[in-house]
Parts: C-alpha cells; sequence; structure tokens
C-alpha cells in the first residue's frame, strides 16, 4: 500500500471512530509505529487531523463563533496568564493592535496604567474598558458591527487598518491548526488579514481550547506569526511543530 492509499485509509477510520491510537492503525495496516506517525504528522501539517497522545483524532468542526459573553468565562484562567505575558512583551513608546476578543481584553486590563501607547482595536468592550480606565491613546477602527462578537468586521475595518503602522499585533482566533487559522465568519478574513499586513510584528494569542478546531474559511498560515502565546496544555506534538516553523512558542 502506497502513502497515499494509507493516509487516505487512515482519514476514513477518524471518520469512523473519532479517535483511534497508533497501536490500533498499525495491527490494521500491517506497518510499523514509525510509518503512522509519519503518516499522522503529513495529515495535521495538511490540517485534517489532530493528533493526540498515542493515537490521532479527527477536527472539531466550528460551524459559528460563540457570543463574547459565552467566551467570557471559558479558560478564564489561562486568558489572564495569556494576558500577562503579551503585556510584558510590549516596549515603550509603540502602537499596539488589540484584535477582538476575551483574550485581548485580559492584554488590555494588564496594559491599562500606561501612557506611553496608541492601542488600536476593532473590539467595543477593549474600547470601552481603555475609554474608562486606559490612560493611553486609542483608535477604534470602525465598520460592520458584530453584535454577538462586539467588534467590527469586513472591508471598511480593513481599509482603516490598512493606513496604519502598528508596532506589534495581538491577533486572536476561534479555531486553529498547524494549517493555520480558520474562521466560520468570512466577514473577519479582511480584517485578519490586513492587521498581518499592517503589523511589524504579529503574535498570535489563544488558549489551548481552541488547538485542534477548524472552520469553513483560512485565514492564514501559523508560519505569518512572530511568536504564539498559549497554555502549557497545547498538545505536546503541536508544541514540536510550532518550534519547527521558526516560530516562536511561549507557554504561560
Amino acid at each position: 500500500m502506497i502513502p497515499a492509499q494509507r493516509q487516505k485509509r487512515i482519514l476514513n477510520l477518524i471518520k469512523e471512530r473519532k479517535i483511534i491510537s497508533i497501536n490500533e492503525l498499525s495491527d490494521i495496516l500491517q506497518v510499523s509505529h514509525m510509518t503512522i506517525r509519519r503518516d499522522i504528522q503529513k495529515l495535521e501539517d495538511e490540517g485534517r487531523v489532530v493528533s493526540v497522545s498515542g493515537g490521532v483524532q479527527a477536527l472539531e468542526h466550528l460551524p459559528y463563533e460563540a457570543t463574547h459573553d459565552d467566551k467570557f468565562l471559558v479558560f478564564h484562567d489561562e486568558k489572564e496568564n495569556i494576558g500577562r505575558q503579551s503585556a510584558q512583551l510590549i516596549p515603550e513608546n509603540v502602537t499596539v493592535y488589540l484584535d477582538a476578543g476575551t483574550t485581548s481584553l485580559e492584554i488590555a486590563r494588564q496594559i491599562a496604567a500606561r501612557e506611553d501607547l496608541l492601542v488600536i482595536t476593532n473590539d467595543f468592550v477593549i474600547a470601552n474598558f481603555l475609554m474608562m480606565q486606559g490612560q493611553s491613546n486609542l483608535i477604534h477602527i470602525g465598520g460592520t458591527v458584530n453584535k454577538l462578537n462586539r467588534s467590527s468586521v469586513g472591508t471598511l475595518a480593513a481599509q482603516t487598518l490598512s493606513q496604519l503602522a502598528i508596532d506589534i499585533a495581538f491577533v486572536s482566533t476561534s479555531s486553529w491548526n498547524l494549517k493555520g487559522l480558520t474562521t466560520p465568519d468570512e466577514n473577519k478574513i479582511p480584517v485578519k488579514k490586513a492587521i498581518i499586513q499592517a503589523a511589524h510584528k504579529n503574535i498570535l494569542v489563544s488558549d489551548s481550547s481552541k488547538y485542534g478546531k477548524v472552520a469553513t474559511f483560512l485565514i492564514c498560515p501559523l508560519t505569518v506569526f512572530d511568536c504564539i502565546i498559549c497554555d502549557k496544555e497545547l498538545l505536546l506534538n503541536a508544541q514540536e511543530a510550532i518550534r519547527d516553523m521558526d516560530v516562536d512558542l511561549l507557554l504561560v
């Protein structure tokens, strides 16, 4: 059986069982564990599966994004830790972009007292918080309002970003794997792409619960990021693969 046939068989087995061990795959396909691991790595690099300790599982499809309120209490401690680590990476007198999301809100809390920054965001909750408690200058990029996520999206928002020079951008996501970031909302694509183009340094901030999920629209590969900040529960194989991409990985 050639590798392509074997990998197709692995995908079919994962679809049937959702999760399957390397031992089982080795027995079924009559090949070594090393061969199975190479097949799994290739499929994961293509964004088709997620490897776990001792096995492999199907990607979790994200049909829609949770609301801001639903996200707020999920993995809250991890988001706080990511927020603290992110704030430590922001030098003096720079322009910072905070992407929409509850993880970015934790970064905003950490930098609220700083007077030396220009903070740009598409998130209305972050903008309101910094208007009330922040000491730095603030720009909200405007655009089409996404009420459930309390943010602005679409081409108007992207056009504003295209006119700005950002020193460091903290980018959020609802779903990602080794292939890259995805979203169920195509209106978010132009904003995310514009952020990445406008920023000198791009950092992905995401807790590990979002890894291994996939949505309809691909935004960008992980290699566009200079750094990824996540919690220590991120799967070990994902950690190794990210570092192999020459992307810095900070686990908090």
